[in-house]
């Protein structure tokens, strides 16, 4: 019968305790003798966007291999990723280092995510080995990461660099994420207005300098809306209403769906036994939602096509594996506080995301007796 493969995740108490050292820090008063310039010249560079499942090796794999190009054939070297700003300083502070102390310092911090993981670690060790001129930008703004801004800005004091605009920056990061966090409900809207922000400021810098952009999939589409908010413009398309055509995305995270299942098991439905395909669980963050395990009811759509729909929604391109028309999906959803909710979802013909034909394709929520 049906299990769960949970990831290790932060509890909200964690969060909490987390939140309670991030106010402790922006209790500090900075000394006001540097600004950080917000607008500048809008850059004529290039930005090159890809998306990704995080920590998917396959993906890892190939993202270094279009770097390799970059940086070899069109002489680029500024990356920016979905981390803070912080965590960039402190990365590019390690690229500068003779050992990898800073990067393990930095892999404890990331441990119950999708970054701590082996690949991830060896991803940036090949830029440093291989790309040693890359200089990294982050900009997000995520709560989670407060430990981090936190050790930095006692680096900064360490060595005399308060009111910097180093110290600052980290400053109004650690502040974008706790209004992210919003006393335990995840303002995902600001959140893409921050990263947005944090974006164009660091890129306009750059000049006439082409950039490429690494972050969750979500992020990086364009002509539709998700991030489990179907009305926000993602980041790539608020980077497009400044930029233009210089903004180009491809999504990546095609290389990890699945062909085969996990494992199968049974499931009993209205007194018939189904076989249902498992193709793992992922972590979520959108809403209150932490973790999505997916399945996939074998041989149900003439079962369930008639069934009434329920207003949810998830697109094809959101799943681990391939969607084909006539399917019936089960995920269960784990949220926050530990519960978990089962939501079936079928695929059916001209049904596209906003109703617009040829779009993006969506499978449709479903009540089952």
């Amino acid at each position: 019968m049906l299990d769960f493969m949970f990831m290790k995740q932060y509890p909200k108490s964690w969060i909490n305790k987390k939140v309670f050292l991030l106010v402790l820090a922006l209790s500090i008063t900075a000394t006001a003798c540097a600004s950080i310039e917000t607008r500048m010249e809008k850059s004529t560079g290039q930005i090159f966007l890809y998306g990704e499942i995080h920590g998917v090796p396959r993906i890892l794999n190939k993202q270094l291999e279009i770097w390799r190009n970059y940086y070899h054939n069109r002489n680029m070297r500024h990356m920016f990723i979905e981390f803070p700003y912080f965590t960039a300083e402190f990365l590019n502070m390690w690229m500068q280092s003779e050992n990898d102390d800073i990067l393990y310092k930095l892999f404890d911090d990331w441990v119950g995510s999708c970054w701590h993981s082996p690949h991830v670690l060896m991803f940036f060790k090949t830029i440093k080995n291989d790309f040693p001129e890359t200089i990294f930008h982050g900009v997000d703004i995520l709560v989670w990461h407060a430990p981090t801004g936190i050790r930095f800005l006692q680096h900064l004091k360490d060595n005399n660099m308060q009111g910097t605009e180093q110290y600052l920056m980290t400053l109004e990061t650690l502040k974008q994420g706790e209004r992210f966090y919003d006393q335990g409900n995840f303002d995902f809207e600001f959140r893409v207005t921050a990263m947005t922000e944090n974006f164009i400021r660091a890129f306009d810098r750059l000049g006439d300098q082409n950039v490429m952009g690494i972050f969750g999939k979500a992020h990086i589409s364009l002509g539709y809306r998700v991030l489990g908010l179907p009305d926000i413009p993602t980041l790539a398309e608020r980077l497009r209403e400044r930029y233009g055509d210089s903004v180009h995305a491809m999504d990546l995270a095609w290389l990890t769906l699945l062909i085969d299942p996990i494992k199968i098991d049974i499931i009993s439905l209205n007194g018939v036994d189904y076989e249902v395909s498992y193709f793992g669980t992922c972590s979520a963050i959108f809403r209150d939602v932490v973790l999505r395990s997916f399945w996939r009811l074998e041989n149900a759509y003439d079962d369930f096509s008639g069934s009434p729909t329920n207003g949810d929604w998830i697109p094809f391109n959101d799943y681990p594996m391939v969607i084909k028309m006539n399917q019936v999906i089960i995920v269960d959803f784990m949220f926050t506080d530990g519960s978990i909710e089962r939501v079936f979802f079928r695929s059916s013909e001209g049904e596209y995301l906003h109703g617009i034909p040829n779009g993006l394709p969506i499978t449709i929520g479903f009540s089952v007796d």
